[in-house]
């Protein structure tokens, strides 16, 4: 890593086309949870850091958005290719700063590329509308205009994915962005910032501030320049930000968290839906938004699944990512730990049955890092707050349920809205969930995680406030409709007066 990293195990934030120490001076220790080795540090920027990416964003903007789409698509796919070129190189830095396996991370790398390719794509099509009119003489179509200046906050669980998500449709829809990566992992975004720059992005298109939510991100809602926030991260959070934006009548696009349930019925693939749970379940460790954390299992066949599932969590191999036969790796933190182990006590007192994990993993070669062991509640209701809250480990709820209806109220009892599941091998059940399921992703004889980048991201209630990632979706956060009249008749035509 240290070839690429700047000198001095130093990052530094990267405004208008310039790596910038902060003009604070401070900096933290980024730390590699599966060992807790320090990798470098990472500045804590201030509001005057945000304010002069924003300045730079500005001017670069004006003249970004008047080149042609197309050109502004050659960009990202040079971006694109050489994501495929340091494919396994990116991989393997994202292990380190954020733990995941391996074959998660070049999974993750992967879906970075996918976007670049699919985005640059949308530079040739940025689609309106054309409408006949209702007046002779008179032409109407709708075009899609950049917004401007854009910010957006990414998360730590995925570092560079979610921020190709955003950026990727801002930059091809001729804005400019202001960056703030999460602090735990912004060895991605100095990297992605590198390739922009090496792919020929004109300075100050892209502005990379690391910093804490709490200065950076608040300084970036409180520029007004900054016309669309894009978050991804806690609904707490999410719920803070969209106030302050509402009252700045700025844009806001949330994705915020999930309580993601896999329902598997009496007539379902067992072997099948063992294999989707512990995917969903205890890859990435749980800590993602679209972790199954919930399993409503037909009474029918719930001892059989508890048995199947507590044979393959055994041989879950847990360790660093970088070992190629590990399955699960850490928990980005010690505080990520803490939250998960007080959980387990709740499902306890609560009256949940524990069949396996519940604990910290603190010794022999786990002692060195933030491990927890994968964890499998069963006897689990609906309104235990193990069954309602959003955990982010991995830990396992079964739910015994007597009906697909039953399951499906469960199912929609929650907060949120993000993703679902079921096993089933009726075409019947399948529709009828597929309509009933209140979550923005269904899936159906798979898992609740492994969302294509073609289709839009996100989800209903707590889970966002309506718009979405990915997909041509993407593309409504980061421009505006913009309705064109020409009126070739040569006399005033006054719309729906002049109508006969």
């Amino acid at each position: 890593m240290s070839r690429r990293v700047i000198q001095d195990d130093k990052l530094k934030n990267f405004i208008n086309g310039n790596w910038q120490e902060p003009s604070g001076g401070k900096y933290t220790d980024v730390t590699n949870p599966a060992n807790l080795e320090t990798l470098v540090k990472v500045p804590l920027s201030t509001a005057g850091d945000v304010e002069a990416a924003t300045e730079a964003a500005k001017k670069a903007q004006k003249n970004w958005a008047l080149v042609p789409a197309p050109q502004r698509a050659e960009v990202l796919y040079r971006v694109g290719m050489i994501m495929k070129e340091r494919k396994e190189y990116l991989s393997q830095l994202l292990t380190m700063e954020n733990g995941k396996v391996i074959e998660e991370a070049r999974g993750e790398v992967q879906e970075g590329i996918d976007m670049a390719f699919y985005m640059a794509g949308e530079g040739r099509r940025l689609f309106g509308q054309t409408t006949p009119s209702e007046l002779k003489d008179k032409f109407a179509m709708s075009v899609r205009a950049p917004v401007g200046v854009v910010g957006i906050i990414t998360p730590w669980n995925f570092p560079i994915a979610i921020a190709t998500w955003k950026s990727f449709p801002a930059i091809v829809a001729g804005n400019a962005v202001v960056w703030k990566p999460a602090t735990e992992t912004p060895i991605m975004a100095f990297e992605l910032a590198r390739i922009f720059e090496e792919a020929g992005l004109p300075e100050g298109v892209i502005n990379v501030v690391f910093g804490s939510g709490s200065t950076v991100g608040e300084a970036m809602i409180e520029q007004d320049t900054i016309r669309v926030i894009s978050f991804t991260g806690s609904n707490e959070v999410g719920r803070n930000i969209a106030g302050k934006c509402g009252q700045r009548l700025k844009k806001v696009s949330l994705e915020m968290g999930g309580k993601n349930a896999v329902i598997v019925m009496d007539d379902a693939d067992l072997s099948l839906a063992v294999e989707g749970i512990l995917w969903s379940a205890y890859g990435t460790s749980g800590q993602r938004c679209t972790a199954c954390s919930r399993v409503m299992v037909h009474e029918s066949v719930k001892e059989e699944l508890e048995k199947r599932l507590l044979t393959e969590i055994a041989k879950l191999s847990i360790g660093n990512g970088l070992d190629e036969s590990v399955k699960v790796g850490p928990i980005i933190n010690r505080s990520g730990l803490e939250k998960i182990k007080a959980y387990i006590q709740v499902g306890k007192e609560e009256g949940a049955k524990l069949l396996t994990g519940g604990y910290i993993m603190e010794n022999g070669t786990h002692a060195n890092g933030h491990y927890f062991a994968p964890t499998l509640f069963t006897d689990v209701r609906g309104d235990m707050r193990i069954a309602q809250e959003e955990i982010f480990g991995p830990v396992v709820s079964l739910i015994p349920v007597k009906s697909l209806e039953e399951a499906i109220e469960i199912n929609n009892s929650v907060e949120y809205g993000l993703s679902s599941s079921i096993f089933t091998r009726d075409v019947n059940k399948v529709f009828a969930a597929q309509r009933d399921l209140d979550t923005g992703i269904v899936y159906v004889n798979a898992g609740t995680t492994g969302a294509e980048i073609h289709l839009p991201f996100g989800g209903t209630k707590g889970t966002g406030n309506g718009h979405r990632d990915s997909g041509v979706a993407a593309l409504d956060v980061f421009t505006e409709w913009k309705a064109v009249y020409v009126d070739f008749s040569g006399r005033l035509q006054r719309a729906q007066i002049d109508v006969e």
